[in-house]
C-alpha cells in the first residue's frame, strides 16, 4: 500500500527558511491531489497546502510563505517554507487530500524557536 516518509525539518529561527521533502510509494501517486498537513501538540491536524495537476491552495495563515510543488516522476512532493514565524511550529506530514488514514507517516518536526 502507498505509504509516506517526510523529512526535512530542523530548528530554526524567525524569519528563517526551510524545505520539507516528502517520498511516496505506490504506483498511482500522480493522478492524487497532494498535500501538507501540520499538528502541532494538543491541535487538531490542519492542511497546509494542497497540490492537484495544475492548482495550488495554501491555509491563509502560509499564503505567500509557502510554496507546495510536486515531482510526479519521483514521486516527492515538496513544501518550501520562508519567513518562518513561531507558530509554524509543529510537525508536518504528507498525504493525499483528502488523506488516506493508511498512509500516515511519522512527520517531521519543524520548529520555529528565537
Amino acid at each position: 500500500q502507498v505509504q509516506f516518509v517526510e523529512s526535512g525539518g530542523d530548528l530554526v529561527q524567525p524569519g528563517g527558511s526551510l524545505k520539507l521533502s516528502c517520498a511516496a510509494s505506490g504506483s498511482i501517486f500522480g493522478i492524487y491531489t497532494m498535500g501538507w498537513y501540520r499538528q502541532a501538540p494538543g491541535n487538531q491536524r490542519e492542511l497546509v497546502a494542497t497540490i492537484g495537476g495544475s492548482r495550488t491552495t495554501y491555509l491563509d495563515s502560509v499564503k505567500g510563505r509557502f510554496t507546495i510543488s510536486r515531482d510526479n516522476a519521483k514521486k516527492w512532493v515538496y513544501l518550501q517554507m520562508n519567513s518562518l514565524k513561531h507558530d509554524d511550529t509543529a510537525v508536518y506530514y504528507c498525504n493525499r487530500v483528502p488523506y488516506d488514514y493508511h498512509s500516515w507517516g511519522q512527520g517531521t518536526q519543524v520548529t520555529v524557536s528565537s
